[in-house]
């Protein structure tokens, strides 16, 4: 995850009233100039992950409305809180001083003047006494929640993982085989508690990046499959790539374009039998120029076959 003071609009370059379609477009470009299968630059994966992390809060209505209300503290401030309350109160990411948010009078919720809201927040969040002298007594941690973006190498075979939430670097283990929208718990790492009551506890979303060449739904992997026509009438062990690293796939002879063949457990991993599965979409292709030799052998084949795919 990224620093929270970067900004999504600019990572992706866009404007702030940017349309999903501008979004989804920059998107798509710097995916593609900077996927590590790719951009073979050191750097680039580091781009990639910001790009896929911006792409996947700004290309969600509800997450994008949050991030334009509270900026980099969104993932941190409850679902219920008011924008308006917030940068009233002094949260950074409306904007808004910690200074401005003094003497607010019936401005702020209809507190009447005098109320210290640092005093306040401070009883309310920390479980701390204020200046006042008032004690909230033990107030356990709050749980927090936040995002963490995978590619979908990282998410098939996991592994230890660097993330920064907030001020904090968190070490992960990050499980092999996790899907999108699933929740990593961190014991004890979410908020603080006050007067001695436990921390709550951290919930890391999974959202794994769109990937150029395939897509992962839930446990199952689809891939397309480019084949020749030759291998198609004929029949062929065929590469493919996957998350997991290359595989064969076996093409049956007189495979037709469009045909799903599907290799049992060879999706994402899971426990037991619970692995998904690989499904590789058949994409017959022809070859864009022709040779001398490979057009005689075409217009050969033309000429004897009776095969006519419009009267099947």
């Amino acid at each position: 995850m990224m620093p929270p003071d970067r900004d999504f609009y600019e990572i992706l370059g866009v404007r702030r009233g940017a349309s999903q379609e501008e979004i989804q477009r920059a998107y798509r470009k710097l995916a593609r100039a900077n996927h590590p299968d790719v951009n073979k630059d050191p750097s680039a994966e580091d781009r990639f992950k910001e790009v896929s992390e911006a792409y996947s809060v700004l290309s969600d209505p509800r997450t994008r409305r949050r991030y334009d209300a509270f900026g980099p503290e969104f993932r941190q401030v409850p679902d219920d809180v008011d924008p308006e309350t917030w940068a009233r109160a002094g949260g950074r990411g409306a904007g808004a001083g910690r200074a401005g948010a003094r003497g607010g009078g019936a401005g702020f919720g209809g507190f009447q003047e005098g109320v210290d809201l640092d005093d306040l927040f401070e009883g309310l969040f920390s479980g701390r006494r204020g200046r006042s002298g008032a004690s909230w007594g033990p107030i356990p941690g709050a749980d927090q929640e936040a995002e963490i973006v995978l590619t979908a190498e990282e998410a098939y075979r996991g592994g230890r993982r660097s993330i920064t939430v907030g001020s904090r670097g968190l070490r992960v283990d990050i499980p092999p085989g996790v899907t999108d929208g699933q929740r990593i718990r961190l014991a004890g790492q979410g908020g603080r508690g006050g007067d001695g009551a436990p921390a709550g506890d951290l919930y890391l979303i999974v959202r794994i990046a769109p990937h150029p060449r395939y897509r992962i739904e839930g446990r199952d992997i689809h891939v397309l499959l480019p084949v020749t026509p030759w291998e198609a009438a004929l029949g062929a062990s065929v590469a493919v790539d996957t998350p997991g690293g290359e595989t064969k796939v076996k093409v049956p002879p007189g495979t037709p374009g469009g045909r799903r063949l599907r290799l049992r457990g060879r999706g994402m991993p899971g426990r037991g039998d619970k692995s998904g599965d690989l499904y590789a979409e058949v994409r017959i292709m022809v070859p864009e120029r022709l040779s001398e030799e490979e057009r005689r052998l075409f217009e050969q084949l033309a000429a004897v076959s009776a095969f006519d795919p419009r009267r099947r």
